[in-house]
């Protein structure tokens, strides 16, 4: 456990030197609105720092495409990990979650990799 310790530590320190600010926007459904037919959203905002890049071109198929990014975040820097349901915005750009990659040591988080489109 002592180097999933230490590797968590690592990424926090790395992504924050390298990294820029970045909100992961917690998205919880709410309650269904029988005359209006749609159904009400809270969302919760946590600013950290991420290192986006876009994706290889090696990556790119039926589900990422081109123009998409990713982020990798530290896993210690969030106390929930983000899904799909969830959004990112970075520089007032609000980006959907296609995917979610955790990376682990020894069944331990240490980073997320998230695919984002605009």
């Amino acid at each position: 456990m002592a180097l999933a310790d230490a590797v968590k530590k690592a990424a926090s320190k790395v992504t924050a030197k390298l990294g820029g600010n970045v909100t992961i926007r917690y998205v919880t459904s709410g309650s269904y609105n029988t005359t209006t037919g749609l159904s009400g959203e809270t969302v919760s905002d946590t600013t950290i720092k991420g290192v986006v890049e876009g994706v290889s071109k090696a990556e790119v198929s039926s589900l990422i495409q081109a123009e998409d990014k990713r982020l990798t975040v530290a896993a210690s820097d969030l106390t929930t990990a983000p899904g799909t349901k969830d959004r990112v915005v970075i520089s007032s750009v609000v980006y959907q979650i296609i995917t979610v990659n955790t990376v682990e040591q020894d069944n331990t988080a240490i980073a997320y990799e998230l695919i984002l489109r605009g």
